[in-house]
């Protein structure tokens, strides 16, 4: 997997995957590379939370996620992420926990569990 980070002008950094642009901007016209970061989180387990739903013939009126995070005041440092999963009304009791679970399996929490290894270096290019 492979996606381009170029760099349009002004203060914009843009992901280019595929045929698709994730704009990012440190001046408010585009959301900043961390806030995306942490909207990936609740995103990603809104996904699992939505299918998990769809599959049993649930109601999702209403149904939506707070992501909460809470940070250290010495580091400024995100230390834990909550996740609130409000149900519509009339959700049945029985599937509670297992909502939860089908959250809990969000690929981008499994990276943050188990981080990647990180690699940065410079490649210098070739004059056209």
């Amino acid at each position: 997997m492979e996606m381009e980070i170029v760099f349009p002008g002004e203060a914009r950094v843009d992901a280019v995957i595929g045929d698709m642009v994730i704009e990012t901007n440190q001046d408010g016209s585009a959301p900043a590379p961390f806030a995306l970061f942490l909207a990936s989180i609740g995103t990603c387990a809104g996904i699992y939370v939505l299918g998990f739903c769809k599959q049993r013939g649930l109601p999702t009126e209403g149904l939506r996620i707070i992501q909460r995070m809470h940070s250290s005041p010495l580091t400024h440092m995100i230390e834990r992420v909550e996740l609130d999963i409000q149900l519509p009304v009339g959700f049945p009791e029985k599937y509670r926990e297992a909502i939860i679970r089908s959250a809990a399996q969000c690929a981008v929490k499994k990276h943050l569990e188990t981080p990647p290894e990180f690699e940065v270096y410079t490649t210098l290019l070739q004059p056209a």
